[in-house]
């Protein structure tokens, strides 16, 4: 395989500085030394190429150059110019190791390195945790256009060790895969910020969300070899957001470095234009919505009382259309259906935003990656998620803003079929229900359909594009008529001014969607020691009532088609396999038997709560 001159350069130079930063030219030379001392005496003038290629061997330090630089998979039988697509999910395994990355020498990379952090003061006088013992955790989870990293968990400190980088590829996507590799003023054009989640892991197992950091890289282009050093101060959520939190240290490098840098003053400039292009944008939204909110209370003052929600709030405080919330999101192969994208959603775990202090509830939409990292939110979170993947499977959905029973506002998600048929979808449960509206007028004689969902009344619905408010007499839901194309029940937004702020790239503030990644959970590994701890706590708890204990290991396996039944039928709505369930257990239950079972289902993995229900 031939390489252009210039590419042959690069690729030396980049394996030079892997091999400065491992330190390796140091340890050849010891090597060397101990081999001519050690194992040759007065032989050395014998000494060839391949005895020390054969020391090096031995004690592993080709090994862990090789572990470390890892090219195209099959880099032989591909040009260096073909590129390798960034992975749609990545599998993150414990325990970390140095993770293999695909460098491809035609591509430019950012590598952003967090060097420790200072100043986390909630964590003052919190002692070093003893050897073994288990302590408070903090992952710093990193998102940058279609590329997503998390650090591996680190004790919580006044000032934590973070020693991690991450190698984020910049490339225009717009200029297609076979463009040359990004110069300064490509770069420049690019800008997407780098979002920083850092979450905090307690002892048993419960996550916090401490900040959310949008950091904007492109300072680097502007300094001398294209490496710069920050100290990001991260700040507070919800409340607390305008509260520091603690500062990371940040090494970026752009790999290979830059020819030609910018000035500082070009860099600084570009990201003014932006920031008062973008302020622009929001401003004219908001007197564009001012004026549409006006014209909407002319048709009913009693407007006044909907819940016609056009802006919320982030969990930086930010206040962003909630039209920005929502995106078509594709999931790959990790969901297979609209009803698996339920089911997934439903078992992210439900927590309202937590609120210092009594007096209502503490409003807190969050970005996506702050509760996909979480793995737990509000209702409104899970609404724009399954919103979203409903939206990516070619679905015409959209979220609803109204209340349930006694007034509690709520959000949920409909979708609306191409034949007018509208479908509620409750993200907390992954429930769907058919909406047929009654008509008040029909006679009293006239059977009027029985609602099964708890929903009473709607405001308004918005998806990506469209965001529509109930401007029908009645906001009952049961009365409602979902005929979205009749500006006579629902007054619609101007799509154009959506999409002048709340499309992809139409303004830098916007955070991009992140990819779903796969689970780092071995199911099979959790389930075994889930039931493992399960028969500790029944045995001691029959113990404690002066009963034996005895497990039929067979009668447990019999089980499990039904428990996959149950799973089967939470994420299609069909029940399969009972027959042959009922004919196992019927074979297995001795003459004078009787075998009573009873399903429960929980979205967490905590063995003692889960046995604490069992007892109720």
């Amino acid at each position: 395989m031939s390489l252009p001159p210039e590419k042959a350069t690069e690729l030396k130079q980049i394996i030079h500085e892997q091999l400065n930063r491992m330190n390796v030219h140091s340890k050849i030379r010891e090597v060397l030394a101990e081999t001519i001392k050690d194992e040759l005496g007065d032989e050395s003038h014998n000494f060839s190429e391949e005895d020390l290629i054969k020391a090096l061997r031995r004690r592993g330090i080709i090994d862990d150059v090789m572990k470390e630089l890892h090219f195209l998979e099959d880099g032989l039988s591909r040009e260096f110019t073909s590129t390798p697509k960034p992975a749609i999910h990545f599998v993150d395994k414990e325990p970390r190791t140095l993770k293999k990355t695909n460098i491809d020498p035609s591509r430019r990379y950012l590598h952003l390195q967090v060097l420790g952090g200072k100043a986390f003061l909630e964590h003052l006088q919190e002692l070093d945790p003893l050897p073994g013992q288990v302590c408070s955790t903090f992952t710093l989870s990193l998102h940058f256009r279609n590329q997503r990293f998390r650090s591996k968990p680190i004790p919580c400190a006044c000032e934590p060790d973070f020693q991690d980088g991450f190698l984020l590829e910049v490339h225009k996507d717009s200029l297609g895969d076979a463009s040359r590799m990004a110069d300064a003023t490509t770069l420049l054009s690019i800008c997407d910020p780098i979002q920083l989640v850092l979450i905090k892991t307690d002892t048993s197992g419960e996550t916090t969300l401490v900040a959310s950091h949008f950091l904007e890289w492109r300072s680097v282009l502007g300094v001398d070899r294209g490496v710069t050093s920050l100290a990001v101060e991260l700040q507070g959520v919800g409340a607390e957001c305008k509260i520091p939190v603690g500062v990371l240290n940040v090494k970026l490098e752009l790999y290979p470095p830059l020819t030609q840098t910018l000035s500082p003053e070009i860099v600084n400039t570009q990201l003014t234009l932006e920031r008062q292009k973008t302020a622009e944008k929001e401003r004219l939204f908001l007197v564009y919505a001012k004026q549409w909110w006006r014209e909407y209370l002319q048709i009913r003052p009693s407007h006044n009382s909907r819940l016609v929600k056009i802006f919320a709030q982030d969990e930086n405080g930010v206040n962003r259309p909630v039209c920005s919330y929502v995106r078509s999101l594709r999931a790959g192969r990790l969901l297979d259906t609209p009803r698996q994208a339920a089911r997934f959603v439903n078992v992210l775990g439900y927590e309202k935003a937590p609120v210092v202090g009594g007096g209502g509830k503490q409003e807190q939409w969050c970005t996506m990656l702050a509760f996909l990292c979480r793995n737990k939110g509000d209702c409104e979170d899970h609404c724009t998620l399954l919103c979203s993947l409903l939206l990516g499977f070619g679905l015409d959905a959209y979220v609803c803003v109204g209340t349930k029973g006694r007034g509690v506002a709520h959000t949920w998600v409909m979708t609306y079929g191409t034949d007018g048929a509208v479908t509620f979808w409750e993200s907390l449960t992954g429930q769907r229900y058919v909406h047929k509206p009654i008509n008040p007028d029909d006679p009293p004689l006239v059977e009027q359909p029985k609602p099964l969902y708890p929903y009473k009344t709607i405001g308004c619905l918005f998806n990506h594009q469209r965001f529509l408010a109930n401007c029908q007499p009645s906001d009952s839901v049961d009365l409602c008529v979902f005929d979205l194309n009749d500006e006579s029940r629902w007054k619609p937004m101007s799509e154009e001014a959506i999409k002048s702020i709340c499309s992809p790239g139409s303004t830098p503030s916007l955070p991009l969607f992140p990819p779903l990644c796969s689970s780092l959970l071995d199911s099979a590994a959790e389930s075994n020691e889930i039931e493992l701890q399960l028969r500790v706590l029944v045995t001691e708890h029959r113990k404690d009532l002066g009963l034996a204990t005895v497990w039929d290991d067979q009668l447990s396996y019999l089980l499990s088609p039904a428990l996959a039944a149950y799973e089967i039928e939470r994420t299609t709505g069909i029940s399969a396999g009972n027959e042959e369930f009922q004919d196992a257990i019927r074979r297995a239950v001795p003459d004078g038997h009787t075998f009573k079972g009873f399903p429960i289902h929980f979205v967490h993995r905590n063995a003692r709560r889960a046995f604490a229900t069992c007892l109720r």
